[in-house]
């Protein structure tokens, strides 16, 4: 029977963890043996093989602790998963990785610098990492997805690398499976319980370099996230907000505290050079229509407006924003357009 095998009967097996799975194969001496050991019946057996089948059939692929492509820096957490699943591109599971998180209710504001921030990253050869929540999650990955190349993002997944949650996100799921993995510690059609997303966010803690946390209440998965970071030694950074809102306690709290840097853009990451200044300006050249794009910022701006702000009619700008929404530059809101 193959390595893979006796390693996802092992995990599949009743009450096994991660835990238990070093603690078997460290007794046995190796997964073959720990995994005869459990003496498992057809049942079990059966489940693993329609599970390596299906896999096969969506193009899933393992990727055990053992194999090359294994992520290092997720190897060089504590009781990591011996084996994950990974839907997209591997070789994005092999650069430099940034983790972005935040709460799913965030301002539009929060998600369009953390969109920005994203882009910039993945421009710059790095992959953002996230959980594909809505909200900050979803603004980290679209930001990353403007930027070229085909290994711009990766999103851990609570439930199976099959399973998309929340089911808004479908598009953005192929999007990201196209030029980016999808990463899973879980069964093929495994449904994500509240269990799930406690171990996500620590793989999401653990293959990021650094953490940038946005906006986020004081007691959330992203803190949860926050803490699992600061338990490896990752570099974080935290997007200051207004005290008054509650979703600004905790990144303000680990800048008071000292655990976390400020974060006040790209360039804390990057160095702006004249290189990446001269790649701007191209970049405005090449937009379409860049002076319409320029005049829409992070508060909602109307049509009418933005006709007096470029000098051009009421029927120009429609055709202009039409483009610009499906280009997913900006968006509708009920006060007007914003920047994504």
């Amino acid at each position: 029977m193959s390595d893979l095998f006796n390693k996802l009967l092992l995990l599949r097996a009743p009450r096994v963890g991660i835990i238990k799975y070093n603690d078997l194969v460290a007794r046995f001496g190796s997964v073959a043996d720990a995994a005869a050991s459990l003496n498992a019946d057809v049942k079990l057996r059966d489940a693993v093989m329609r599970e390596m089948d299906a896999a096969y059939r969506l193009n899933i692929k393992y990727i055990s602790d053992d194999d090359a492509m294994y992520p290092e820096t997720l190897r060089a957490v504590p009781n990591h998963p011996p084996v994950i699943s990974v839907r997209g591109n591997v070789d994005a599971l092999r650069r430099e990785m940034v983790a972005i998180v935040g709460t799913r209710h965030a301002t539009a504001n929060g998600m369009g610098f953390i969109a920005d921030i994203a882009h910039g990253l993945a421009d710059n050869g790095m992959v953002v990492v996230s959980g594909m929540a809505i909200g900050t999650d979803t603004a980290a990955h679209r930001g990353a997805l403007r930027a070229a190349g085909d290994v711009v993002t990766v999103a851990v997944l609570a439930g199976g690398a099959d399973y998309i949650w929340p089911v808004e996100n479908e598009s953005l799921y192929w999007e990201i499976v196209e030029r980016g993995a999808i990463v899973s510690e879980r069964p093929v059609g495994f449904v994500p319980n509240a269990n799930a997303f406690v171990p996500r966010n620590r793989w999401i803690a653990g293959l990021g370099n650094k953490l940038i946390l946005g906006e986020a209440d004081i007691k959330s998965g992203s803190m949860t996230t926050a803490r699992f970071a600061m338990d490896y030694n990752r570099e974080i950074w935290a997007i200051p907000s207004h005290p008054a809102d509650s979703r600004a306690m905790g990144p303000n709290s680990l800048i008071r505290s000292g655990a976390a840097r400020l974060c006040l853009g790209l360039a804390d990451f990057v160095k702006m050079d004249e290189k990446n200044q001269s790649q701007k300006k191209n970049l405005k050249k090449n937009d379409s229509d860049s002076d319409v794009l320029d005049a829409i910022g992070t508060i909602p701006v109307s049509e009418s407006v933005l006709a007096e702000i470029v000098k051009k009619s009421v029927s120009e700008i429609k055709s202009v924003l039409v483009v610009l929404e499906l280009q997913g530059l900006v968006q509708k809101t009920d006060g007007g357009y914003i920047r994504l």
